[in-house]
């Protein structure tokens, strides 16, 4: 990465403008294809969505023609992480390749405070992403992108939710904004309860509208968040599947990824009949793991608001005809800081931001077989209904380390406060290593908090107020 010295939004709008205007565009060789043109971004982006929940990666009860189809034009990632195991820390990460620990947005917004009932408090950390911060969509419009954001935003917070006001996308760097919120457990599921048609409309009307200019299209999908509902007709077609009584299953969610599948399956449909496929690179994430999973095998343990693979491991389907090989397949482990690097690389936009924490994988998509064993590293100094306790977390190959925070006050490491898994032998997390490679327990430990104290993360601490046996207060806000 380029470790220049900071810039300021507009310092890097308006230099970047003048990179980009005589910056190359790197020439992608594949089966003797040349690629010079830059290409259109279609970024999809799903909610609460394990890998478990697609028959792209292996479960046939989830039928998901589009995205499936999506996987075998292109490339599929079996080791693809979110940055948070929360929704607006992950796409924070995503709009500016840092990590969330860097940006002090390390939870969902807007979070909750501390209670009696938890032994830490939470650290200070910033509620939305911040103006200073060059986006994604920024970047991109000083190499002459339109771009556009539709549907779920997550970066700012207004209990009184007015568009428009400043920290929206439209602030943001995007040209043309739909965005949605959540739907509540009372509005109509046969009516389009999770925006999903309406997403995808405002989307299709922008393809349709800059066919002619690269475009940057965000796609943000409530779909497969709760409230779970969908319509019952469609729902009860998967109570009568097989599997649906398997406990990685539910009818529900079946219904809702049908519903999200078809409709981006439309973008698909919009892309070939615009003559757009051969020049567009399709990107379909999801922010973090199930919230329905929680201690289920599936073989991932945990879910949402955990640092087990069900809460962090997503997945990710990336087409770019002429460059990806048709059905390849990449095992490296990548993560959502890495978005803004790659895609600015490609589209020729010259990263001069100090302080990106992704890498650029465009070599894996070029079909290469080894990459760097870089560390991955996850904060969640936060306490939520759906996880388990606060936690860090490291990946270096196939290990990865956990430390919950509760039992490493002031680094004084007590017993169970370490967690080692070797992800290749034991995918589920089961048999704790700690005690057999202490050396490397060591290692990985010292990792995680240098890392901790190079982007200057808030560390918990006692809570003052804390109350053993203090009643647990009712959540009311499931995010």
């Amino acid at each position: 990465m380029n470790e220049l010295t900071n810039h300021s939004r507009r310092d890097f709008i308006k230099t970047a403008g003048i990179f980009s205007a005589a910056f190359l565009l790197p020439k992608f060789i594949t089966s003797g294809m040349h690629r010079t043109e830059k290409p259109n971004i279609v970024f999809i982006l799903a909610d609460d969505q394990g890998v478990h929940e697609l028959g792209c990666y292996g479960n046939p009860y989830y039928h998901s023609p589009n995205i499936d189809r999506l996987s075998r034009e292109g490339m599929i990632f079996t080791n693809s992480y979110a940055a948070c195991p929360v929704c607006s820390p992950t796409r924070a990460s995503i709009m500016t390749g840092k990590y969330p620990a860097r940006l002090h947005l390390t939870d969902f917004i807007p979070g909750k405070e501390t209670q009696p009932e938890n032994y830490l408090a939470t650290p200070e950390w910033t509620k939305q992403l911040t103006l200073e911060e060059v986006t994604i969509a920024e970047a991109l419009k000083t190499a002459g992108y339109k771009t556009g954001h539709f549907g779920k935003w997550h970066l700012n917070y207004d209990k009184n939710y007015s568009p428009g006001r400043p920290g929206d996308p439209g602030s943001q760097g995007f040209d043309v904004v739909f965005t949605s919120v959540k739907p509540n457990k009372n509005d109509d599921p046969d009516a389009d309860a999770h925006h999903v048609k309406e997403i995808t409309d405002n989307a299709l009307k922008f393809i349709e509208g800059n066919k002619d200019q690269q475009f940057f299209c965000y796609m943000a999908h409530h779909s497969i968040h709760s409230p779970k509902m969908e319509n019952e007709a469609l729902i009860q077609k998967y109570k009568e599947k097989p599997g649906a009584d398997l406990p990685e299953n539910s009818p529900v969610i079946g219904a809702m990824v049908e519903t999200l599948d078809k409709n981006i399956g439309r973008i698909l449909d919009k892309l070939d009949e615009l003559k757009l496929s051969q020049n567009t690179i399709v990107i379909y994430f999801a922010d973090n793991g199930c919230s329905t999973a929680k201690e289920t095998l599936k073989p991932l343990r945990g879910g949402k608001a955990q640092l087990y693979e069900g809460g962090i491991r997503e997945p990710l389907i990336i087409r770019w005809p002429g460059v990806i090989r048709p059905g390849s397949k990449c095992d490296v482990p990548v993560t959502s800081v890495d978005f803004f690097p790659t895609i600015l690389n490609i589209c020729g936009v010259k990263n001069n931001i100090s302080n990106i924490d992704g890498v650029d994988i465009l070599t894996l998509l070029n079909g290469a077989e080894k990459y760097s064993d870089r560390p991955i590293f996850w904060h969640y100094p936060h306490y939520h209904s759906q996880g388990i306790a606060p936690s860090g977390a490291v990946r270096k190959g196939r290990y990865k380390l956990i430390e919950w925070y509760e039992k490493s006050i002031n680094g004084i490491v007590t017993e169970g406060a370490l967690e080692l898994f070797d992800l290749e032998t034991d995918i589920s997390e089961q048999k704790n290593l700690i005690k057999e490679k202490p050396q490397l327990g060591r290692e990985l430990y010292d990792e995680l908090k240098n890392w901790r104290k190079k982007v200057n993360a808030q560390e918990m601490f006692l809570n003052p107020d804390y109350k053993p046996g203090a009643k647990k207060k009712k959540e009311s806000i499931d995010e």
